[in-house]
């Protein structure tokens, strides 16, 4: 809306306007749509995510676990043994494709000496991707992931596995606390260029509702929560 100067942009607005018979966009309809953009209204709140936040944190993990993911809630310090252990319970190679994010730089992966990491992008060769996440949200269980150099998109899609590191001051409570808070980091003209909001594992029910995972996507997520 605020793009007056992109005549691309304009002619594909206008073409739309036009064929929803709107007219042109002008005067108070065009001044009533900046102050919408420029203050968004909020929309409904779940009355279950209206807690104090330890309980945000505890009902986060409920609804992860409850959409197929496993969850840990462990000090910091923890992060790289936790990883290391969850692919050896679940008898997975040593070795993963990790989000290139100063937070998990900031763990100790070295103390880990049989586990190989590779900072980059995800590739179809890769089994286990490491990210962090930009935010959890407590009402569904749900990760939020936001693109960019720290945290390429394929790294939540490729793998059979995917790790994610979360915060427990990064949890929120709902949907609409995500997109204030993605306003608030990145600004009005520079939002990522992806949002994925991931609720488990991914999985399908198209043939005979018999629930498969890895439909689309990794077939497990370990939700490793890092205690404040």
């Amino acid at each position: 809306m605020s793009d007056r100067g992109d005549p691309a942009r304009e002619q594909i607005l206008g073409s739309i306007r036009r064929s929803l018979r709107r007219g042109e966009l002008a005067g108070a309809a065009r001044a009533a749509a900046e102050e919408r953009l420029a203050s968004p209204p909020r929309g409904p709140i779940v009355r279950r995510a209206k807690l104090p936040h330890a309980e945000k944190v505890a009902l986060f993990c409920q609804w992860a676990e409850t959409h197929n993911a496993t969850v840990a809630r462990i000090s910091g310090a923890d992060v790289p043994g936790e990883v290391s252990a969850y692919l050896a319970r679940n008898n997975l190679p040593a070795e993963a494709a990790m989000a290139p994010s100063p937070q998990l730089e900031s763990y100790d992966w070295q103390s880990q000496k049989m586990l190989a990491l590779r900072r980059g992008r995800g590739e179809g060769r890769d089994q286990v991707s490491i990210t962090g996440a930009f935010a959890g949200i407590a009402e569904t269980g749900t990760v939020v992931m936001a693109s960019g150099p720290d945290h390429p998109v394929s790294l939540n899609l490729l793998p059979d596995t995917h790790i994610v590191v979360l915060r427990e001051a990064d949890i929120v409570g709902g949907y609409e606390d995500v997109w204030e808070k993605l306003r608030d980091r990145y600004g009005k003209n520079g939002m990522p260029r992806t949002v994925n909001t991931i609720t488990g594992p991914s999985r399908t029910g198209d043939i005979e509702q018999t629930i498969e995972l890895g439909a689309h996507g990794p077939r497990r997520m370990h939700i490793v929560v890092v205690r404040d």
